[in-house]
Parts: structure tokens; sequence; C-alpha cells
């Protein structure tokens, strides 16, 4: 009896310590949020869209609020300023609002192309009056020295895309990979890493490694098993590898640290720097230059 007295008191005692708490949480400010590129030879275009609260609940109502749509976007290369014509689009097979692109609408050619050692103003004026500005300088293309695959370790057929580059000795040169397999990808992926600059290897000859990168949330086999990262003996590896201005490299590297971090508890949260005047996002430059790849063991 008295041991059941005594527990009757505890779980009382517990019962009357707990406490409903309700944590009223900070509302963020919604911001509006460029994805803007131009890239050497094809028209520039710009995805906008609206930022939204990391609290905030997800669904088809509220990604459907996202895109910006009826927007006035200019693009001007110093010389001619153009109006990019606003379309839906398809990326990665889902269909896209708010996308702006640099077409004439009436004979559906490009209104502007991008040409390196150009800089290029972005200028977006929306339906509620906000502005937004931004410039970023398409560079001249870096050339690779050479391209190869090798196999890792002691795995059979997997392996690494590898690369030779000589640095112009000319500080401050920034970089960024993709790899697209023939017949297995659909588009250009960069892996983890992909963005890279020339602080410690200025004017030098170098080899480097990369990895195979795959789309956020892929549900393809070859992303979830042991082909995870790596390229195989037989994929025909079609490589983009662009040379960027300091801006985008300063974007890509903050949001991949940003990524690999993510759902550690030990990452540091940070801002992703930008360089949207007005709001978020990243107005980019690519100046690319194409390779293949044949994967073969040595």
């Amino acid at each position: 009896m008295r041991r059941l007295i005594s527990l009757v008191l505890l779980l009382l005692l517990g019962t009357s310590c707990e406490k409903d708490i309700t944590l009223d949480l900070p509302q963020d400010e919604v911001r509006l949020v460029v994805d803007g590129y131009v890239e050497t030879g094809l028209p520039p275009y710009i995805l906008l869209s609206r930022s939204e609260g990391y609290f905030n609940p997800i669904g088809i109502s509220s990604l459907n609020n996202l895109p910006e749509r009826g927007a006035l976007v200019y693009i001007s290369n110093g010389s001619d300023t153009v109006q990019l014509l606003e379309i839906d689009t398809l990326i990665n097979g889902i269909r896209v609002s708010g996308c702006y692109i640099a077409i004439d609408p009436l004979s559906g050619t490009f209104s502007m192309t991008g040409v390196p050692g150009t800089t290029y103003s972005l200028h977006v004026i929306t339906t509620k009056g906000e502005e937004l500005r931004s410039k970023s300088k398409l560079q001249v293309p870096v050339s690779l020295d050479s391209t190869w695959f090798a196999v890792q370790g002691e795995l059979d057929s997997l392996g690494w895309a590898f690369a030779r580059l000589t640095d112009p000795d000319t500080l401050d040169n920034c970089y960024r990979w993709f790899a697209r397999r023939l017949g297995k990808d659909s588009d250009f992926i960069p892996p983890f890493g992909s963005a890279f600059e020339d602080k410690f290897i200025n004017g030098r000859t170098f080899d480097f490694a990369a990895t195979r990168g795959s789309i956020q949330n892929s549900t393809a086999v070859d992303d979830k098993n042991a082909e995870a990262g790596y390229f195989k003996v037989g994929d025909t590896i079609l490589v983009k590898f662009c040379t960027i201005d300091r801006a985008t490299f300063n974007f890509w590297r903050d949001a991949e640290n940003q990524l690999s971090g993510n759902g550690s508890p030990f990452a540091v949260p940070a801002n992703i720097g930008s360089n949207i005047e007005g709001g978020l996002g990243c107005f980019a430059t690519y100046a690319p230059v194409f390779d293949t790849i044949i994967a073969r063991r040595p």
C-alpha cells in the first residue's frame, strides 16, 4: 500500500510540473529573390520569386504564390537595353512561372546574348513598384588543359572525373564545374564543391577531381545506391567548365556550405551572400568551355 501511495504521489507531482509552452515565432520579411544568368552565346534569363518563412507550412497553394509574375525586367550590356519576355518553362520536368528571357516576342529570336568581357546590368520593377538592381561581368573563358576518368581505389568500375587546369597569372579568377552523363542526365549538374577560386593556385598548373553531382531530392537508383557520387565505366561525360565572376563564386560557395551542413547540429548558420540590390539571390554570369570524357578502364 505504501508503494502504491508513493507511486500515485509521484505521478501527481510529475503531472503538476507539466506546462504548455507557446512559442511566438518571428515573422520573416518577404523579399524578392533573383535566380538570374547570362551565359556566352545564350539569351539572359531571370527567375523571380518571393522568399518564404522558414517555419511557414509548405503546400501547393504556397508554392504557387512564390513566383513573381507581371514584372518589368530589363537587361543592359552598356550600349543596348532589352526588356525580357515573361514565359512559363520546364525545369527538371516541373513547370515554373516567373521566368523572364531575352527573346523577341514577334520573331522568336534572341534579343541579346552573352558576350565575354561585357558587364550586364539588371533592372527589375514589380507590379507593386519594388525595384531590384544588379551587375555582373561575363568573364573571358579559361580552357582546361585536359580531362580524363579514373577508377577509384578497389572499386571495379566506379570513379571520378579529373581535369588539369593552368590558371592565368592574374589573381581573382573563379570557376565552376558541371557535368552531364549522355543518355542519363537531362542537364548539366554541379557536384558539391563545384565553385572554387585561385587564391592558392594563382598562375599554377594543377590537377583536380570532380565527383558526380545529383539533382536535389533525386529518386534515381544510382543516386541512392553505391554508385552515388561516382561516374561509371561506359559513361560518356560531357564537361561544362565555367569561368565566373567573384560575386557568382561568393554566392555558390556560401550556398554549398549551407547545403553541406544542412541538418547538422554543429553547422554554423549564416546568410548567403547576394549581389542583388533590394533583394536576395544572385545575378550570375558564366563563360563556359566544353569537353568530353569517355569513362574507360586504364
